[in-house]
């Protein structure tokens, strides 16, 4: 509910040789790739153990890191399980669900050797974020090898990709293996990574789950009159300006009810938003964030003045003050 209603006011040279879940569609529209949500299959692979293997092992990749790869395998590659084969080592830790990162996606019928979906070395890097509803199986496990800056080929077989219907529009048929060649571009945070800091007298209590995601108590006293904001985590990122595209995880709460009213934890992925100037959330929202560091968690008490006001808008009642733990991610 809340994007629609906060709207309401390093080239590294490789070279490779040898070595009832909905599904993505692989679409190429105006040179990019879309990533869309259809058909069902299951996945297959032990998502924590996925690594090379003899389908990987086939498939010789060349070139630098962003640029468009250069690929050649015998034909038919078939994959009894999903591997991942990292080309180039990236820096940090390795995505996890949940997380965001902008990557170039190369795609190959390892079975008739087709090309599915070539990396335009022009184009700017897509936004992907590692949601098991929204990625192919295959996909969503293998890019769990991959970090920022590393490049990874994924095989992909039919049970982790497209299952028993194929797709007619991209050429896979039920039983061919696919063959992705990602660059990871540029990582997230999948939650705040700054210092902890004292909380606030008067705030609502925060507690984290071993994932991040805040659990929010509300004081048994009168909301405040005036918007406040505090930060929970000091992070040492980007300083978010007015006008940014911020992407964020957050809670939202009702001070009267402390009632979760929307959470992209919830929904699995995290979201962006415009803030200050020309913004596409709710005034207090654009407040908490706009002068912020990325990696900071801020908590936010947002009267109805620079919330929803006396309108209110879908489970946010008429006048009500809201409470929002926000994770800063990063400026998009």
């Amino acid at each position: 509910m809340l994007p629609a209603a906060l709207a309401d006011r390093h080239p590294n040279e490789t070279t490779k040789r040898g070595p009832v879940r909905r599904t993505l569609a692989l679409i190429a529209t105006g040179g990019a790739l879309t990533l869309a949500l259809s058909g069902c299959a299951g996945l297959t692979t032990d998502e924590d153990a996925t690594g090379p293997g003899p389908a990987t092992d086939l498939i010789e990749v060349t070139g630098s890191f962003g640029t468009t790869p250069r690929v050649d395998f015998p034909t038919p590659v078939i994959a009894e399980e999903t591997e991942c084969d990292v080309l180039v080592e990236g820096t940090g830790d390795t995505l996890v669900p949940g997380q965001k990162a902008l990557v170039k996606l190369s795609v190959y019928n390892a079975s008739t050797g087709a090309t599915i979906q070539e990396a335009d070395r022009n184009a700017d890097p897509i936004p992907a974020v590692l949601d098991e509803g929204a990625l192919l199986p295959g996909l969503f496990a293998g890019l769990q090898c991959a970090s920022e800056g590393s490049r990874v080929v994924i095989a992909v077989p039919p049970a982790d990709g497209f299952g028993d219907a194929g797709s007619v529009q991209l050429g896979i048929a039920p039983d061919d293996t696919l063959f992705f060649v990602v660059d990871v571009d540029r990582a997230y945070l999948p939650r705040a990574n700054g210092t902890d800091r004292p909380g606030t007298r008067g705030f609502p209590a925060v507690v984290l789950g071993p994932d991040g995601r805040p659990g929010i108590t509300v004081p048994s006293t009168d909301a405040p009159t005036e918007t406040e904001v505090a930060v929970l985590k000091q992070g040492r990122g980007e300083t978010v300006e007015s006008g940014d595209s911020v992407t964020v995880h957050y809670t939202g709460v009702l001070w009267d009810t402390n009632e979760v009213f929307d959470s992209s934890w919830e929904s699995g992925s995290p979201a962006s938003f415009v803030v200050g100037e020309g913004a596409n959330v709710i005034p207090g929202f654009s407040e908490a964030l706009v002068g912020q560091q990325v990696g900071s968690q801020v908590i936010a008490v947002i009267t109805p003045e620079d919330g929803y006001g006396e309108q209110g808008s879908g489970a946010v009642p008429p006048n009500a003050t809201l409470v929002f733990v926000i994770d800063i991610l990063g400026i998009d």
